[in-house]
């Protein structure tokens, strides 16, 4: 029997609505693919549903021509009993780069009234200057903040600092913490190693997130339960193994009978599992050739997530056969950029950087803005011929947003917008959002210039 250091059932984080098919699927599953499920999901017990944020906000509006907020409200109305979870990225909010603080604070409050309430906030860089403003919003506005640390392998990453690194954000103030584990990296024995260490300073629920591409996944989770993590993150076993997470059902059938068993029922996560198995061919044009375990995963440390995506974004440019090139070159770019934690926006940035090296057979004979601004993790990069190199700039030395003024919360005078959410939208992603929003449909009502300034001064109001 499972020796744990705490007796409480295991709590389940079900990720089938979110980090799964952003995972698996490039984050393409429609709503109505999920609405049959929805009440089956709420009626299981779940500490958690994972339904939102991440790339789902910019997905739905940019590939299927859905309203996020809308999709929030479904989910809210269907599963009542249930925590909904969302990613949160923290003053990167849901999209690509930093956003002033109201706009962080106005999309908190937003995702709180249309339901939300459990918000993992992390950074890509573990700076929590950067999701200072997200937590104290998320607390102002009700909800549950989750503070979470990027885990990764570098020569300068190790559970000590992890373990400093939470203990600031509990200083900030945290209702719960999450071990993020974005490549499937952590081994059975570094997660029993850290939720212990954890354990021994706070007495804040611990969760552990972590994708089964490295196939270490189910082990590291057994050996956190021991320790005694309150929270992992599972996927329905249809939709998981691969760059997803460990299947739910699994991990209920090994705990059974332990003094960590969840009190899931089988029988009902059967159901799920045999309604997203259908779902999932729906979607087989966007799988990966091959999806299983790949332990190379812990040289490359792509997260599960972006490799979906990788594969796609190659697949359209007919170079799918260059991935293994991609996938070598991906960790050279990372040592040059100072070991970031490969976690969106910083995987994206070394991800497109390696595609660029790779395809143009030239290391950074192209250089986006991106990298180029990556200028709070290295002063330089050395290009490979050593005679030239390529100039980032300095350290920054303030919190980014503080670069960024009051955001300007308005809205084309042309856009089709109905609400505070349709202006968030829209200022997250201005050219994808207002084509959405131009062609949502008869239901869209244009709001004249008086009415799109009233609702941009309620947004920016303190």
């Amino acid at each position: 029997m499972i020796q744990a250091q705490t007796k409480k059932p295991l709590g389940i984080c079900e990720t089938v609505l979110r980090d799964s098919h952003q995972s698996l699927l490039a984050t393409r599953m429609r709503t109505e693919d999920m609405i049959p499920a929805m009440e089956m999901l709420d009626d299981v017990g779940y500490w958690s549903l994972e339904v939102w944020g991440g790339a789902t906000f910019d997905s739905c509006l940019r590939f299927l021509n859905e309203d996020p907020w809308e999709r929030l409200r479904i989910m809210r109305k269907r599963m009542p009993k249930t925590r909904l979870q969302m990613l949160l990225r923290g003053q990167v909010v849901v999209g690509y780069r930093h956003y002033a603080d109201d706009v962080v604070e106005r999309f908190v409050a937003k995702a709180v009234e249309n339901g939300m309430q459990v918000f993992r906030i992390f950074d890509a860089m573990n700076d929590i200057r950067n999701m200072e403003t997200a937590m104290r919003m998320v607390r102002k506005y009700g909800g549950h903040v989750q503070a979470s640390v990027c885990y990764t392998l570098s020569p300068v990453h190790n559970n000590e600092g992890f373990v400093k690194t939470f203990k600031q954000l509990l200083q900030i103030g945290a209702d719960s913490l999450c071990i993020k584990d974005m490549g499937g990296l952590i081994s059975p024995g570094d997660a029993f190693d850290l939720v212990t260490r954890l354990k021994a300073v706070t007495e804040v629920p611990i969760s552990l997130h972590s994708h089964y591409t490295s196939g270490m996944a189910s082990m590291a989770y057994f050996k956190a339960a021991e320790a005694g993590v309150d929270m992992v993150d599972c996927a329905i076993s249809s939709m998981s193994l691969g760059s997803s997470q460990p299947p739910t059902e699994t991990l209920v059938a090994a705990l059974a009978g332990t003094d960590r068993a969840t009190g899931l029922d089988l029988a009902k996560l059967s159901d799920i599992g045999k309604h997203f198995a259908k779902v999932r061919k729906n979607y087989s044009h966007l799988e990966m050739k091959t999806y299983g375990v790949d332990t190379n995963v812990l040289q490359f440390q792509v997260p599960g997530g972006m490799i979906s995506n990788l594969v796609n974004q190659l697949r359209e440019q007919g170079q799918e056969d260059k991935l293994p090139e991609v996938l070598k070159e991906i960790p050279r770019v990372r040592a040059d950029l100072g070991y970031p934690p490969l976690v969106t926006p910083s995987s994206q940035i070394c991800g497109s950087q390696a595609v660029l090296n790779v395809l143009l057979g030239e290391r950074y004979k192209m250089v986006p803005k991106e990298v180029k601004a990556t200028n709070a993790v290295t002063s330089r990069i050395r290009v490979a011929n050593g005679d030239r190199a390529l100039k980032v700039g300095m350290f920054t030395q303030v919190r980014i947003a503080l670069q960024e003024r009051k955001a300007a919360l308005t809205v084309p005078q042309t856009a089709l917008a109905k609400s505070e959410e349709d202006v968030l939208s829209y200022v997250l992603f201005p050219p994808v959002a207002k084509e959405f929003l131009a062609n949502r449909g008869k239901k869209a009502v244009e709001l004249s210039g008086d009415q799109l300034a009233a609702i941009a001064v309620a947004i920016g109001a303190k």
